[in-house]
């Protein structure tokens, strides 16, 4: 029974302590937390917030401590405007002059391969004779001596062209049709294929050479004095003759044009055949 009445009493009690309160109505704004953002800081997390801001602010000085600072000369210089260096700099000004030559007349395709062909022909000389240079070496016995007076004839041969020459002695010198062999023989080439044999043989210098020539063009006609050179040297000494038709200077160049024959247009061209 005493529990039952004890049990009574708290209630009514709160209801009492319910209708002191009164009503909760809509318009009353709700109870804020103890913990809101609005109310103020606490003494205990006024004092927590300087100790957190105490910790993160070494951090920060770690982090500017490690980038070094750069060096004055890596900073970037600073460029001018590109505005400025088009209106400076002027066009082409670092190009190289280009002399003009005047103009030269259009040469033909015909005349091109000529000239062309000529070079390559003169190259090809140049070659051969340096080799035979190089290969070549004075004789190592002293010339035979010629008796005052003498000659010496011989008749030299390639291809169409024919010289008669004949040695004298005397100081070197060559005439050829009444012309120096500078005069006749503009290039050096034939000039020189002219001298082998005497330089070869070593009478170079001791015999006077004159020649007539006819007959083929510049180049036979070179080769033609050669040979006939060279088989006068042997009319004077005829030990020379092993050492000269080694050499090749001995050696006629019979090639020759071919004829026209009857029917064709050429040597062997024959005329285009027409069934119709």
């Amino acid at each position: 029974m005493d529990d039952e009445q004890k049990k009574d009493e708290t209630t009514e009690d709160q209801g009492q302590d319910a209708g002191a309160a009164g009503p909760v109505s809509d318009s009353d704004p709700p109870a804020e937390p103890e913990n809101s953002p609005s109310s103020p800081p606490t003494a205990d997390a006024a004092e927590e917030q300087p100790s957190e801001e105490a910790a993160e602010e070494p951090v920060v000085e770690e982090q500017t401590e490690e980038a070094p600072p750069e060096p004055e000369d890596e900073k970037p210089k600073a460029e001018a405007p590109k505005s400025e260096k088009k209106k400076d700099v002027i066009p082409g000004a670092d190009l190289e002059p280009i002399l003009v030559e005047p103009d030269k007349p259009e040469l033909s395709a015909e005349e091109k391969a000529r000239l062309e062909a000529e070079e390559e022909e003169k190259a090809r000389r140049e070659a051969e004779l340096a080799a035979a240079e190089e290969d070549t070496a004075a004789a190592s016995r002293a010339p035979a001596k010629i008796e005052k007076g003498a000659r010496f004839l011989a008749t030299g041969k390639r291809k169409s062209a024919i010289a008669r020459v004949t040695l004298l002695p005397g100081k070197g010198e060559i005439t050829i049709n009444n012309r120096s062999i500078e005069e006749f023989f503009p290039r050096p080439l034939h000039q020189t294929m002219a001298k082998q044999p005497l330089a070869v043989s070593g009478y170079e210098g001791n015999v006077d050479v004159r020649v007539r020539v006819h007959g083929g063009g510049i180049s036979g006609q070179a080769g033609a004095v050669r040979h006939g050179i060279a088989r006068a040297l042997t009319e004077i000494d005829s030990e020379l003759r092993g050492d000269l038709k080694r050499r090749g200077f001995l050696t006629r160049d019979a090639r020759v044009k071919e004829r026209r024959k009857a029917g064709l247009k050429k040597a062997r061209k024959r005329p285009q055949f027409s069934k119709r």
